[in-house]
């Protein structure tokens, strides 16, 4: 590629760092895309690819009556890029959008590497670039780049940790003793559910708890145990919403089966018989060879997983594609340091995006990459800097990252009690839900026209 002088530098080319690059380029922008890998890896990374998912290949629910599923829609509006290869590269997952990760990472690289406007460049960024920047090195920043944000801001990175789930043979699967089905299909029995399930009787399932909390952990080391923020388990701290499994077994007997493993909604239709607990494996490439273990984010040693898992009825022979394991993730005090608009408040044409900014889930990263995109454009060409609506999910989600109290801020995924209120009371989840994704769809499109009539 002919070599361009930037007028955008972003580090970090995974979901919010491409995301943010796509949309500077349609801006008009010449952007310089930082990506340090494979140079340099990051412990969790598997590839070379740009928006590499690292954990789970579920982007979440689908369905509007979820914020998740609001979320997507909000970003299909506003045209994001990395969920339109999502919806190319999907596979299936009931009501979730989960993707082909090999397919859909290499997709989005291909479209990024092939703009005109778009030079990706493979090497670590150590200091703030000089300049329009936006910084979406995401909860893996390197220590030299993690120190230059320190300086910058006066303050001390806050860190959780992070776990990921174990990746499994198909071929290695008992299929005498799995079944298929979805929790979220019209027919609970269904044969053709996009789910393989591992049926646990009661006593398959307590002896399987009890190994479970007696397993030995990988150790992280004391420095780490000192600097890290979220739910505290022992000497470690984690944060809420991917908690590892071995942590929620430490809760009671019971956590797991009315948590991840809960078997609502699954029935094997061979048998016509309910579980006490169910282990649910997702597809996870679109050839059907992979499959990852639903909710099983964990710390365990290699050996033990390799152990305790295979007494998981189904899994008994089961061969690991990628073990789970545990990281660190960094993110910075926002409240105090971005405006809504994702820009920093004591420097013009800085801007934050992605997990580092203290939001959670793939589309929340996408949806922060996507508003930084656009604004560094807006900043570039002397446009007004943008914020979403309060009430549409990305909205909400910028507003809650910049505005949260200091005492408990932490990282946020999309849900519906950030949302302003509806004004009028209305009755059950569903209906209450709709009527949020309604007035979003509104105001995405709203707010859409009246940017169309401030450029005319």
């Amino acid at each position: 590629m002919k070599k361009i002088k930037p007028d955008l530098i972003i580090v970090g080319g995974g979901l919010a760092g491409s995301e943010a690059a796509w949309q500077a380029a349609m801006g008009g922008m010449k952007v310089h895309l930082y990506e340090m890998r494979p140079n340099i890896s990051t412990g969790a990374h598997r590839s070379a690819y740009l928006a590499e998912l690292v954990c789970s290949n579920s982007l979440g629910s689908n369905l509007l009556e979820n914020a998740s599923g609001i979320l997507k829609e909000e970003l299909r509006i506003l045209g994001s890029l990395l969920i339109k290869c999502a919806d190319e590269a999907v596979v299936p997952a009931g009501g979730a959008l989960a993707v082909d990760r090999e397919a859909f990472s290499r997709k989005v690289s291909e479209l990024i590497e092939n703009h005109p406007y778009i030079e990706v460049i493979r090497q670590e960024v150590k200091a703030i670039p000089d300049g329009p920047c936006i910084i979406a090195s995401g909860p893996l920043t390197s220590s030299k780049l993690t120190m230059a944000i320190k300086e910058l801001t006066g303050r001390e990175q806050i860190f959780f940790y992070d776990a990921i789930a174990p990746i499994v043979y198909q071929d290695s699967i008992n299929k005498d003793i799995v079944f298929s089905g979805s929790r979220y299909s019209k027919d609970s029995t269904d044969s053709d559910g996009d789910y393989l399930n591992c049926p646990m009787s009661k006593d398959e399932y307590y002896q399987f708890v009890d190994e479970l909390v007696r397993a030995e952990c990988i150790n992280l080391s004391d420095y780490e145990k000192n600097i890290t923020l979220g739910v505290q388990a022992g000497s470690k701290r984690y944060f809420e919403g991917c908690l590892p499994i071995e942590v929620i077994a430490l809760r009671g007997k019971e956590s797991l089966a009315y948590g991840p493993l809960r078997p609502i909604g699954l029935t094997d239709s061979r048998t016509g018989r309910k579980s006490y607990a169910v282990v649910q494996l997702r597809q996870d490439n679109l050839t059907k060879t992979l499959y990852n273990m639903v909710g099983f984010q964990t710390n365990l040693k290699y050996s033990e997983q390799k152990r305790i898992f295979r007494m998981i009825p189904g899994l008994e022979q089961v061969e690991f594609a990628r073990y789970g394991q545990m990281h660190r993730n960094t993110f910075i005090f926002s409240p105090s340091l971005l405006n809504p608009t994702l820009e920093y408040k004591f420097k013009s044409g800085l801007f934050f995006a992605g997990q580092i900014t203290g939001v959670e889930g793939y589309a929340g990263n996408i949806a922060t990459g996507l508003l930084a995109g656009v604004n560094a454009a807006n900043f570039f060409t002397g446009r007004p800097l943008i914020e979403l609506p309060q009430n549409t999910m990305i909205g909400a989600l910028c507003h809650y990252i910049t505005h949260a109290d200091a005492k408990d801020f932490q990282p946020m995924k999309a849900n519906f009690g950030i949302l302003p209120s509806l004004g009028i009371e209305i009755k059950g989840r569903r209906m209450r839900a709709t009527a949020y994704a309604e007035r979003s769809n509104s105001s995405i499109k709203a707010f859409i026209n009246d940017q169309m009539k401030n450029c005319a």
